[in-house]
């Protein structure tokens, strides 16, 4: 079956659901991911009211959109984070309470414990989003952080979050961690310390979003064959590099779309994220689930480029071939 290209809502969540589901039919999307913030998917309504829910997937049958996950990550970030006030403006009142740290912490752990109830109730098998981390803030070395520092870190991420996996666990859901700076996974290594610490635990997987690992200039089709088994679900999300000597990945704290910046995310097909490269190797490594356009670009209409994307995409999403090139060569004369 030919992989769906669904659209995340993120960053439509000023919309109403039903004007979200309308324009990605009009474009046409063949789903959606729902986030969990503004009106899209209320994670503590899905579970208090059963008419909820059921009128969430009768709107978007309407318009003829499927549902394969959901993201939470803006209450994720918050669970092993340095909270600070950052974090204000993207939790939920109820979950930011007071601003006391610890007590942040244990409420977003408590309402990711609820996102995957609530995902199990819509039917989805997928919840994406980040882990945050309590150790990311040492990632350049200075002032040393010694192995023991770095090893707490890595058992406060498997207590808080293997807290939240066994509830995954019990209701048939899974994680997906979107790998980016600012996780306790990040790159490949870290990945690989993060599923030891964590116990390999097969409901904490990867969401794979290429650009976060450009920026980083990594590479894209090497982090899929890293981890062929893990990628329970895919964003679309382009980024280009200007690094001329002058600029670097650090980004020198200037916000998206400033032209002093050393990278920026760009919407799909204007960057340099090789799809293609991606989606072959998607093919190889048998990845059946959707391709979910995250659109970022300061710099582009977010109509425009939604619309774009997904026939960018549909161009690209080829299945792989049932038989090889030559399979009908016949050698009779």
């Amino acid at each position: 079956m030919k992989r769906p290209i669904t659209l995340f809502s993120g960053q439509f969540a000023d919309l109403s659901l039903d004007e979200f589901a309308k324009k990605c039919s009009d474009w046409g999307y063949d789903g959606v991911e729902l986030a969990c913030w503004g009106e899209h998917f209320n994670v503590p309504r899905a579970l208090r009211d059963p008419s909820y829910v059921k009128n969430l997937k009768q709107l978007l049958d309407s318009h003829g959109l499927s549902y394969s996950a959901i993201s939470s990550h803006l209450v994720s970030q918050a669970v092993c984070d340095r909270i600070d006030e950052r974090h204000r403006v993207l939790l939920p009142p109820a979950v930011w309470g007071d601003g006391e740290e610890e007590g942040v912490r244990r409420r977003a752990e408590e309402r990711m414990k609820d996102t995957a109830r609530a995902a199990a109730e819509l039917g989805v098998e997928t919840v994406v989003g980040f882990t945050g981390s309590s150790i990311f803030h040492m990632f350049n070395g200075w002032p040393p952080a010694s192995p023991d520092m770095i090893e707490a870190g890595y058992q406060d991420f498997a207590e808080r979050w293997g807290r939240i996996m066994d509830v995954f666990e019990e209701v048939g859901v899974r994680f997906a961690l979107e790998a980016m700076p600012g996780e306790i996974g990040y790159d490949i290594v870290t990945c690989k310390r993060a599923f030891d610490a964590i116990g390999n635990r097969p409901s904490f997987g990867l969401n794979f979003d290429p650009s976060h690992l450009h920026w980083q200039m990594l590479d894209e089709v090497a982090f899929l064959r890293a981890f062929p088994e893990r990628i329970y679900n895919v964003h679309m999300k382009d980024a280009r590099r200007s690094l001329d000597g002058r600029r670097n990945i650090l980004a020198s704290h200037l916000p998206s779309g400033h032209p002093d910046r050393g990278w920026d995310f760009i919407s799909v097909g204007h960057g340099d994220v090789p799809f293609e490269s991606i989606v072959r190797t998607l093919n190889d490594i048998g990845y059946d689930g959707p391709l979910a356009v995250e659109w970022e670009d300061s710099n582009l209409d977010r109509d425009l480029g939604a619309a774009e994307s997904v026939s960018y995409l549909q161009k690209l999403g080829f299945e792989k071939p049932t038989a090889a090139w030559f399979s009908s060569f016949t050698t009779s004369e």
